[in-house]
């Protein structure tokens, strides 16, 4: 069943604005400031921020919507903002002390982030020293903290994929973000030279997947912290592949509708193919909305009943994100592939979509390659390959 999901209602409201920037946004290969204003303005950013800082704590599949329909009006805007509100989730999983740290004098605070586990750091007393040029941090123009990786060496002898939690003060940014998609995401690298980072503002990736991170617990009444971080981290790529998809059928349909043949002055929305186009783009796209809405029931299910997911279970959620993607995709490439050369023009909406539809399943989590491998294995009772992400 549909749940309400009033902060959707409030977006809707903001979205003509947000579309009407997307051109802006990609000049700009960031975010307009006034997007990030809106989107603050109807309080997207609290989703996933604890109530204890005046947040909503919305359920997955809320947050799924709002973010695909963010999607049809800006991906850029899409891409990066979801990722500045599901950070929030992976830092109430931090101590108390750094939530006080971001939220306390101001609940607004966002992080943007650079995961992948490439920072350098030195033991020191109380801490480490972090050193990176740390890419990918989509939204940084607008955070305020930045969630960092890096592998840090154990007791065991091996290492721990770890976080480290960095103010704004100990960075700079680095304008280099020149891309043929989500140009608008301001998805820039982070240069952090001999950043001091305390031992609390530090967690392991797998503590945060298993319920053992120094969070756990700390808000018994949630119906979101009862769960691993990193679906709900990937959770928007896949949205955004739908809201994409959903409204380049819109565009596709509008465009069909008035077009005729440039050499003959056949009109192009009664013909076979287009017929068949729209119909199977159709099908496609609501089978990934389908798939999807069940894949983040499923999260909300094991997080409100404060269960923890089997490695069964993880490997689906992880590849079927990942499937749904690769729908959207084919489904935007179908009506693209078919909707005049005049949409190829950098001021047509379609162009864009279809750059940024593909961006989606460019991601380390939306790779099927991957995820193929991934699910492969598990349907066939293999153990997972540790050189798979």
């Amino acid at each position: 069943m549909k749940r309400q999901n009033p902060l959707l209602e409030e977006l809707k409201k903001v979205l003509p604005e947000i579309a009407s920037n997307a051109d802006k946004a990609e000049d700009l290969r960031k975010v307009p400031t006034e997007n990030i204003e809106l989107l603050q303005k109807v309080g997207l950013h609290k989703a996933f921020l604890p109530k204890a800082y005046g947040g909503y704590e919305i359920s997955l599949p809320e947050f799924g919507d709002c973010i695909a329909a963010l999607a049809g009006a800006c991906c850029s805007t899409a891409w990066a903002f979801s990722l500045l509100c599901t950070h929030n989730h992976q830092i109430a999983m931090f101590p108390k002390q750094l939530q006080d740290e971001v939220w306390k004098d101001n609940p607004d605070a966002m992080a943007s982030s650079s995961i992948a586990p490439f920072g350098k750091y030195e033991e020191t007393e109380g801490g480490i020293i972090f050193n990176g040029d740390m890419k990918w941090s989509s939204g940084c123009d607008h955070a305020q903290w930045a969630i960092v990786g890096f592998l840090r060496n154990n007791a065991e002898g091996t290492k721990d994929y770890c976080f480290a939690v960095i103010p704004e003060s100990d960075y700079t940014i680095d304008d280099d973000w020149y891309a043929m998609a989500m140009k608008g995401s301001g998805t820039k690298t982070l240069q952090i030279k001999d950043a001091f980072v305390p031992e609390h503002r530090i967690q392991k990736a797998k503590d945060m997947m298993e319920g053992k991170s120094a969070g756990y617990g700390l808000y018994p009444d949630s119906k979101i912290f009862y769960a691993p971080y990193r679906p709900y981290f990937a959770s928007g790529f896949a949205a955004m592949a739908l809201g994409t998809a959903e409204r380049m059928l819109e565009v596709y349909k509008e465009v069909t509708a008035n077009r005729v043949r440039a050499y003959t002055g056949a009109k192009v929305n009664a013909a076979i193919p287009a017929i068949l186009r729209t119909g199977e783009s159709t099908h496609q796209i609501l089978a990934a909305r389908a798939f999807l809405e069940k894949t983040w029931e499923e999260h909300a299910e094991h997080a409100e009943a404060h269960r923890y997911p089997d490695r069964h279970t993880l490997a689906h959620w992880r590849t079927n994100q990942a499937y749904a993607v690769k729908m959207c995709i084919e489904a935007v490439d179908r009506m693209f592939n078919a909707i005049g050369a005049n949409n190829w023009l950098l001021d047509k909406e379609a162009q864009r979509i279809f750059r940024d539809c593909h961006m989606c399943g460019a991601h380390a989590y939306t790779d099927y390659d991957v995820c193929a491998q991934i699910i492969g294995r598990e349907v066939m009772g293999l153990e997972p390959d540790p050189t798979l992400l």
